[in-house]
């Protein structure tokens, strides 16, 4: 097992920004005697100075003594040329996102520190073996991928680059542990882990959106209330900034060769050219400006208790409306669940979406009151969900089905009728591209789920909720929108397939 750089080594931190910053920071708290340069005037030493600062808020908050904020403040040193990292043993760059302008300060490094000292890179979209290609001894440089904030978040992508020496990354993985960081390991593929994996979060939301499935606001709530998502992929897109969600989806889509799994959004594009950037403009998919109405989801009018109400089978979704519903001193019949169905409210049936839509299913069973409910993270406590209801279905059904939900204390929003609804075709996919990645080696199950919990804050990792949900189900999920679509967008990873015909869990 590799071990950490000891704490004597020299940290040099190579861009002053606010990543740069945080890196530095973090290094200096882990006891690292640290050099922060960058190439404009006084930046290193304002960010010296904001860092020192941030050190003392953190004390007088508790999270450090007053001693150790001073000592890491004093830790920090602003470097003033690049002569001055020489005696470093661990490089991080972190400039603006331009291979060239990466590969000729990497190379300047070169005959600048030791021969033992570690090259890192913080790139979030660039080829480690690309940045690599331009130096002498590419098996010294790797990825350290930090998240921003760099002092809270707590995942590092590790990654390495075709030459990257196995050594090399497993100390960089040791050392981000000592950080008190959860590092994870990755190949050097478009998009490493986070950037890659996340994608059909963006990607689900914004093809619904461009169907008429429901507004923006409304997606947003179902993925926060019915999906357990710390928010929805349309207030986190203008928070990100859809010029920079926009660009590393392109760049991503262009580095796997147009793979239309990565397909960037014509609706994202036209709000980019219309300068529309989200909070960071005032506007974006909701309106940040000062006085305008904050978004609202858009919830069905409540409904009476259906007359009759069986509940069907033994699904969670089926267990928890009977607790709800018993809660609420409602009284069911319970019965067999012959095809599939959780419940029947005067005379509608409900199913769990599984990626057909609701007017497929209706027809090819034969029942028009046919209504879908989405995925719920947990219904034992869902406070929303979405419905969708065939295109046959009586209005009366469709209000009978809606009176059951809202019985169990659940708010409703109804979707047009699409395949996969959004909670359940958005985790699919997300499942999906994560088994790829582990398929193509990219990383380990245990790291994508990791990366996606703590990087971008998902409720689970995508391959255990598909565990959860049944990997049967998410390969059916996915061939139906295949089928509906028609798109290679939806093709099953072979390792899905596999752990099917295995009858296996990404997680045995």
């Amino acid at each position: 097992m590799a071990t950490p750089l000891p704490s004597q080594t020299i940290i040099a931190v190579v861009g002053a920004g606010a990543m740069g910053a945080g890196i530095a920071q973090v290094a200096a708290v882990a006891g690292h005697p640290v050099r922060l340069l960058d190439n404009r005037p006084d930046v290193a030493a304002r960010a010296v100075a904001g860092i020192r600062a941030q050190l003392m808020k953190l004390a007088e908050k508790g999270r450090l003594t007053a001693a150790d904020a001073a000592a890491a403040g004093m830790r920090l040193i602003p470097a003033h040329e690049i002569a001055n990292l020489a005696g470093a043993g661990l490089v991080v760059e972190a400039i603006v996102e331009d291979l060239a302008e990466k590969q000729a300060l990497l190379a300047d490094l070169e005959g600048i520190v030791g021969r033992d000292c570690i090259l890192g890179t913080n790139t979030s979209s660039i080829s480690v073996t690309a940045i690599g290609a331009a130096l002498r001894h590419p098996e010294r440089l790797a990825g350290l991928h930090f998240f921003n904030p760099a002092p809270l978040m707590a995942l590092v992508e590790v990654v390495s680059g075709l030459a990257t020496d196995p050594a090399v990354a497993e100390t960089l993985f040791a050392t981000a542990a000592a950080w008190g960081k959860t590092p994870v390991h990755a190949k050097s593929t478009p998009g490493f882990i986070v950037n890659r994996i996340a994608r059909p979060y963006y990607a689900e939301a914004l093809r619904l959106v461009q169907e008429g499935a429901a507004d923006c606001a409304t997606i947003d709530a179902v993925m926060r209330e019915t999906g357990g998502f710390r928010m929805g992929p349309f207030e986190l897109m203008d928070l990100i900034g859809l010029d920079v969600n926009f660009a590393v989806t392109r760049s991503v889509w262009r580095a796997f060769f147009h793979d239309p799994r990565f397909l960037p959004s014509l609706l994202q594009q036209d709000l980019v050219d219309a300068g529309r950037l989200g909070r960071k403009s005032g506007r974006g998919f909701h309106d940040y400006r000062e006085g305008a109405a904050p978004p609202v989801a858009a919830s069905e009018p409540a409904q009476p208790v259906p007359a009759e109400i069986a509940l069907c089978g033994t699904s969670t979704a089926t267990t928890a409306l009977a607790a709800r519903l018993a809660a609420a001193g409602i009284s069911c019949e319970r019965r067999a669940a012959s095809d599939g169905r959780i419940a029947e409210a005067d005379g509608a049936a409900l199913y769990v979406g599984d990626g057909r839509s609701a007017t497929r299913r209706a027809a090819e069973s034969g029942n028009a009151d046919t209504v879908l409910i989405d995925l719920a993270l947990d219904y034992g406590t869902v406070t929303r969900v979405a419905v969708a209801a065939a295109e046959q279905c009586r209005p009366a059904a469709v209000s009978s089905a809606v009176g059951l939900l809202q019985a169990a204390g659940i708010t409703v929003s109804r979707f047009n009728d699409v395949p996969g609804l959004a909670v359940m075709r958005t985790v699919a996919m997300l499942a999906n591209e994560a088994a790829d990645a582990v398929n193509q080696g990219v990383c380990s199950a245990a790291a994508a789920d990791s990366a996606l919990c703590l990087g971008v804050n998902y409720p689970r990792g995508p391959l255990a909720w598909a565990d959860a949900i049944g990997l049967p189900v998410v390969r059916d999920v996915l061939a139906h929108l295949g089928a509906a679509y028609g798109e290679d967008r939806y093709r099953i990873s072979p390792l899905l397939h596999q752990k099917v015909f295995a009858a296996r869990k990404f997680h045995d």
